[in-house]
């Protein structure tokens, strides 16, 4: 068990236990389930993005909360297991917990329909379902941030304006053979027919690790731009097989799951000029990381390495704490008290909030579950993630169709 896994476990058992003598959730508590998955397939994020997490939830607290009511969270690891995701959803239920986050798709989803049952907000920022952004279908999940339809059509969008256009050009999607490396394939049809480009599609067994055989195919298409879709170790992978078999750096293309660690293990300056779709920004040069370096690390309440915070998924995490804290502000604001009813109306008081510019500005309705679906491409310029656009969203008319058809499948 890794270190911040069991000082967040510790941690929060203490608080449980404090806790079980009165009521599931006290009165100047509320509660949140971080059961998310620290040792099995999402380990390459997620210790960064739980910590990141935790560490505004202290910053917060630090400050007195909200209203007088400061935050607990219920965490467990899931294993990304679908039968211990349910498990740990029942008992942080138990515990009173009003927003739960699984950062894992098939635990996730194996829940959406007890959550929905329930009146329990959950939360998939950048996994789970794309469809759950149709808020008249999933009124109680909330994805968030953009999702990998938003994100492919932003990239594709990328090419149309910054790099050279996209009639007669050829666009290889490079992906992990499982639902997510699919998931974007049909939006990207749609848009090579509108826009006169050829799409080739790719895919390489999971876990990602060997992919040379993909890429000789890859050369022989010869494509003007690279799209990778994978996360974890077969990212670097990708990187280091689309270069070798001569695609250059500035034409490999990466969905959002491409970090600092890929470039420190492809090599930092082989790895420049390697572009991404960005979520929320990277560094530390932004009012809530700078506070929670003053107000939570240098006083020693940080909940793991100082060497991540600013890490992209690091800044993620704080980025969903900080949208779900100002929902519950709204909630206390609005109804006194934080239930999964009034949480998710206080989602629906989020307009165009973006944490002090780490994150494109969100706003939630009960029709818009993504927040509006904006990101930016970045590159990484040898030592850090370079902003090459400002926030924005592409073709969203594109997006919104494949939401629709995948919720209405949803409700049939």
């Amino acid at each position: 068990m890794n270190h911040l896994l069991r000082k967040t476990l510790l941690g929060s058992a203490a608080t449980i236990t404090l806790a079980a003598g009165t009521s599931a959730q006290a009165d100047d508590t509320i509660t949140f389930g971080l059961l998310q998955d620290f040792t099995a397939v999402y380990t390459f994020v997620t210790d960064e993005y739980h910590q990141g997490q935790q560490d505004y939830l202290e910053l917060i607290n630090q400050r007195g909360g909200i209203e007088g009511k400061t935050f607990d969270t219920f965490v467990r690891d899931t294993g990304n297991e679908p039968d211990r995701g349910i498990e740990a959803y029942s008992r942080a239920r138990g515990e009173g917990a009003v927003l739960v986050d699984f950062l894992s798709t098939p635990v996730s989803r194996a829940i959406v329909d007890r959550a929905l049952d329930d009146e329990t907000v959950m939360i998939t920022p950048l996994h789970g379902r794309g469809d759950a952004s149709h808020g008249e279908t999933f009124p109680y999940v909330f994805p968030m941030m953009a999702t990998y339809w938003a994100q492919a059509t932003a990239l594709i969008d990328y090419i149309d304006e910054h790099r050279g256009g996209l009639e007669g050009k050829t666009i290889a999607h490079v992906y992990i053979d499982t639902p997510f490396g699919r998931e974007p394939i049909p939006v990207l049809e749609e848009l090579a027919e509108r826009e006169g480009f050829q799409l080739e599609t790719f895919a390489y067994p999971t876990p990602g690790t060997e992919q040379s055989a993909t890429w000789s195919n890859v050369r022989r298409a010869r494509p003007d731009h690279v799209l990778i879709w994978g996360a974890g170790g077969g990212q670097p992978v990708s990187v280091r097989e689309a270069i070798r078999n001569g695609i250059a750096p500035e034409d490999i293309l990466s969905v959002v799951w491409l970090a600092e660690t890929d470039a420190n293990t492809v090599g930092r300056d082989r790895f420049e000029g390697v572009r991404r779709f960005e979520a929320v920004a990277a560094g530390t040069d932004y009012p809530i990381i700078e506070a929670i370096q003053e107000e939570v690390i240098e006083p020693g309440h940080g909940s793991g390495s100082e060497e991540n915070v600013g890490t992209s998924y690091y800044n993620i995490g704080v980025a969903t704490m900080a949208v779900a804290v100002e929902a519950a502000r709204n909630a206390i604001e609005e109804h006194g008290v934080v239930t999964g009813e009034t949480l998710r109306d206080g989602f629906y008081g989020i307009e165009d909030y973006d944490a002090e510019g780490l994150m494109p500005p969100v706003t939630f309705s009960p029709d818009d579950h993504q927040g509006g679906g904006m990101g930016r491409v970045s590159k990484w310029d040898g030592d850090s993630w370079e902003p090459l656009t400002d926030w924005f969203s592409a073709h969203e008319d594109v997006v919104w169709e494949a939401i629709e058809r995948d919720a209405a499948d949803f409700r049939d």
